[in-house]
């Protein structure tokens, strides 16, 4: 099955490199091409593609407000953003505003086509580099968040990473069951994760599997 492209960037140089990759992959074809919001939009009144790959700087609408516009008049379709940006938060900040995936224009061939066919099927995708700088900023905050528990927060939440469950914790520590489950209800909220492979995730990004060596 053929993936249907339209293609939306302000620089002709750009459009015929990206068109020239694209035809190395059989199962998708370019339709369409505009340089700004607006010939992107009178195109897509003709005809809507099976992805938009969508600059994220052109001149007039562009960036975070562009996409927001495209997902109020088309809600499902793809879009997969292609940008010179390699910042993480200029990734969330498409992501958050209804883009399925973020590619960068110096991605090699075989980037493009993973990121097409994945966002096409309905997927997410984000460049792995960008991607892992992103799960690593997450874990940064999660980090400075372990700061804000209490000392008997941080001895629950040590136990449970440790592998005891609420009554071996109660037990141990002479506290009631339910006296531990609103410890542990208080520093999940702290950690704003909502379930114990969260919690354990944010515990080990702060190394306190370490300290129970």
């Amino acid at each position: 099955m053929t993936i249907t492209v339209f293609m939306v960037d302000d620089h002709f140089v750009v459009r015929q490199g990206v068109k020239q990759i694209l035809a190395l992959f059989p199962d998708v074809e370019v339709i369409g091409e505009a340089a700004n919001g607006n010939d992107m939009f009178a195109a897509l009144q003709q005809r809507v593609p099976d992805l938009l790959l969508l600059d994220m700087t052109l001149p007039g609408l562009s960036g975070v407000r562009l996409i927001e516009e495209v997902r109020r008049r088309w809600p499902k379709l793809p879009v997969l953003m292609l940008s010179m940006h390699r910042d993480a938060q200029v990734v969330r900040s498409a992501l958050r505003a209804g883009a399925n995936g973020y590619l960068t224009k110096d991605s090699e061939p075989a980037v493009f086509s993973d990121a097409i066919h994945k966002v096409a099927a309905g997927k997410r995708y984000v460049v792995p580099d960008l991607a892992a700088e992103m799960v690593f900023d997450v874990l940064d905050e999660r980090r400075s968040r372990l700061d804000v528990l209490s000392p008997r927060e941080r001895e629950v939440l040590e136990m449970i990473v440790a592998g005891n469950s609420i009554v071996d914790i109660a037990d141990k520590l002479n506290l009631s069951a339910k006296t531990v489950s609103t410890h542990k209800m208080r520093l999940m909220q702290k950690l704003n994760v909502h379930n114990n492979a969260e919690l354990i995730l944010a515990a080990n990004a702060e190394g306190v599997r370490s300290q129970l060596s």
